[in-house]
């Protein structure tokens, strides 16, 4: 009897480890079908000057090219805006894959303009993205001064940066944000093992 016994407890263990492995490559697989890319940048100031509706630099006048050129010899030009990045969760039920919301627990990053980092940041709150096979955005609030990542710059050069970072030019394309997310699952979180890359156009 206590063979049998000790038998069953053995098979019952074993298909216990099965099973949550199972869970846990599950739980992985949707976890990595999660995709990223940089969706729109908004609510652009440029040292109290909107640049809101500007698509070139001839659209800043006198007075505002004149404030901007005087920040710029005093060594400072405050920028800030809404990178809104667009998480997508294919974790629909379609396809095989069950519906699954998943959960940004941190989501440390760090911003690029021409390649040169310029800031740093968290997410303010965790953020769920929803498995609905649907993009979800995530607001990052970019604040940081240009005139000092880019002294060597003329007012032009800064005003083109900042107009092509804002998509003036139909893309963001000198913005690239790298991240490690941390994914908080029914096993715990999940850290991705090294920086992702998150660019315009296309979902990484």
């Amino acid at each position: 009897m206590k063979k049998i016994l000790a038998k069953n407890l053995l098979l019952i263990s074993v298909v216990a480890l099965f099973v949550s492995g199972c869970a846990v490559l599950q739980t992985i697989s949707n976890v990595s079908r999660l995709k990223y890319k940089i969706g729109s940048t908004t609510n652009y100031q440029l040292a109290g000057v909107d640049v809101k509706n500007k698509k070139s630099i001839k659209d800043f006048n006198a007075m505002e090219v004149l404030k901007l050129s005087g920040g710029l010899l005093k060594g400072s030009l405050p920028l800030t805006f809404t990178l809104n990045v667009e998480a997508k969760n294919p974790n629909d039920g379609i396809g095989g894959y069950p519906a699954t919301d998943i959960k940004l627990t941190n989501f440390p990053w760090r911003l690029f303009v021409n390649d040169k980092e310029v800031v740093s940041g968290e997410l303010r709150e965790p953020l769920t993205v929803p498995g609905r096979g649907e993009a979800t955005i995530i607001p990052l609030q970019i604040q940081f001064d240009i005139a000092k990542s880019f002294k060597e710059k003329s007012i032009d050069d800064i005003l083109g940066l900042v107009l092509q970072a804002a998509g003036a030019g139909g893309s963001t394309s000198n913005l690239k944000l790298k991240a490690q997310p941390t994914i908080g699952t029914p096993i715990g979180n999940i850290k991705y093992p090294e920086e992702i890359t998150i660019v315009d156009k296309t979902f990484n």
